[in-house]
């Protein structure tokens, strides 16, 4: 028997089909990697936290920081360092480290992968992998940072550990410890966000919810951050005035006195916490944007 072939018309209502059905399942699937992609997120944070729980039992209660007891926030200065002093300028005073060099400890002494600190949200972010750097003879556990740019390796921010306000683990339970990365800091795929486009959605402020959404961590399209708190349990937050009396987790006050909802965004290397309830999450600017 002769096939009877499809006529233009009948081929146009199939590719037609075809075009409305794709139309319809891509932004599915894009929603479901995109789920997949938080949840993955929120895992390594909880990961992460175990971890912190463990090495508080080790330090007296205290969080992981890096260098010495009086270290202040900048680039580590020898991430490939046969020692604590050479790997954060000890010996010239009281050193500085990194904020990923405070999170890098759970890996030198908790086992904690590398690739529990990369949300797959946070493009442009990879393992950390010391060959990548030429690195062949150690290991990671016998390195200080990730690498020498962190920013392109740690996908998360952390309570800023150096200054008067460094976290333990006998802060209030509701007190962050750990998010997505700060809107207000350069990443290394993009500039920080406009902060005077941001406005909460609750009184006196009134704004929309654009507007509050737009004080929001970048990895997650918007729709807010995964939070770990000091009682070690991870939220997916959708407003980052999500700490302790509503506190905004990306923003400081500089007296003390602002509305926690709002607050003031940090200056690298410089801001600290207005007081001991006041949530800081900080994480590394990328080299390129500190030069």
């Amino acid at each position: 028997m002769k096939k009877k072939a499809l006529t233009l018309t009948e081929l146009l209502i199939v590719l037609a089909t075809i075009a409305l059905l794709m139309a319809i399942l891509l932004p599915t699937l894009a929603r479901i990697r995109y789920n997949r992609y938080r949840a993955t997120c929120a895992n390594n944070l909880s990961q992460i936290g175990k971890a912190m729980h463990f090495y508080v039992n080790d330090y007296d209660d205290e969080l992981p920081r890096a260098g010495g007891p009086n270290a202040t926030w900048g680039p580590t200065p020898n991430w490939q360092a046969d020692n604590l002093s050479d790997a954060f300028g000890l010996k010239a005073g009281d050193g500085q480290a990194s904020i990923s060099a405070s999170l890098y400890l759970l890996v030198k002494y908790e086992q904690v992968t590398a690739k529990s600190f990369i949300c797959k949200g946070d493009i442009n972010t990879t393992e950390f992998t010391p060959a990548k750097y030429g690195v062949r003879e150690k290991d990671l556990i016998d390195l200080w940072d990730f690498g020498p740019d962190p920013a392109k390796h740690c996908s998360f921010s952390y309570h800023i550990p150096y200054g008067a306000y460094a976290l333990t683990s006998s802060n209030l339970p509701d007190m962050a410890v750990a998010a997505d990365r700060n809107p207000w800091i350069d990443l290394p795929y993009a500039k920080a966000k406009d902060f005077s486009r941001f406005k909460p959605d609750i009184p006196p402020w009134n704004g929309t919810m654009e507007q509050a959404r737009y004080g929001n961590a970048i990895a997650h399209q918007g729709d807010g951050q995964n939070v770990l708190f000091v009682d070690s349990h991870v939220e997916f937050e959708k407003r980052a005035y999500c700490g302790t009396e509503d506190d905004n987790i990306y923003t400081f006050f500089s007296q003390g006195m602002e509305p926690p909802q709002l607050g003031q965004p940090p200056v690298p290397f410089m801001s600290q916490p207005g007081h001991r309830k006041d949530s800081l999450l900080l994480h590394d600017p990328p080299i390129a944007q500190q030069e």
